[in-house]
């Protein structure tokens, strides 16, 4: 598992947070690239890369059993299928979807709309 955005959303997370930045890892396996149990990736993210945001279990982000979340969330946006690992969705404080970004958006690159949104 290699996964260096971990150390960008961590770092957004301890500076906006008290400005009510949530941050929610959600790991999928279904890009095999995750490691066998949720307490391995947990502590994984934790040791490699200082996460102390909250991480869900695997959950599967396509197909008939995705997760409602997942769902939702490609619903919102208008979008198909998640292609890989860390595509991103920025949620409003109202719940609302504002923007789906692809694997290769880095968080730095999505900051000037979280800060856009926590501002509002």
């Amino acid at each position: 598992m290699w996964a260096p955005q971990l150390t960008g959303f961590e770092a957004m997370y301890q500076q906006y947070h008290d400005q009510g930045l949530a941050i929610l890892g959600l790991p999928s396996n279904q890009f095999h690239q995750e490691l066998k149990s949720d307490e391995e990736t947990s502590e994984y993210c934790s040791v490699h890369y200082g996460v102390t945001f909250p991480m869900t279990r695997k959950i599967r982000v396509n197909g008939a059993d995705e997760d409602p979340l997942f769902a939702f969330l490609k619903e919102q946006t208008d979008s198909g299928r998640i292609k890989w690992n860390f595509t991103k969705f920025l949620i409003n404080r109202n719940g609302q979807v504002v923007k789906r970004y692809g694997s290769r958006v880095k968080p730095e690159d999505i900051l000037p709309d979280v800060i856009a949104e926590l501002n509002k």
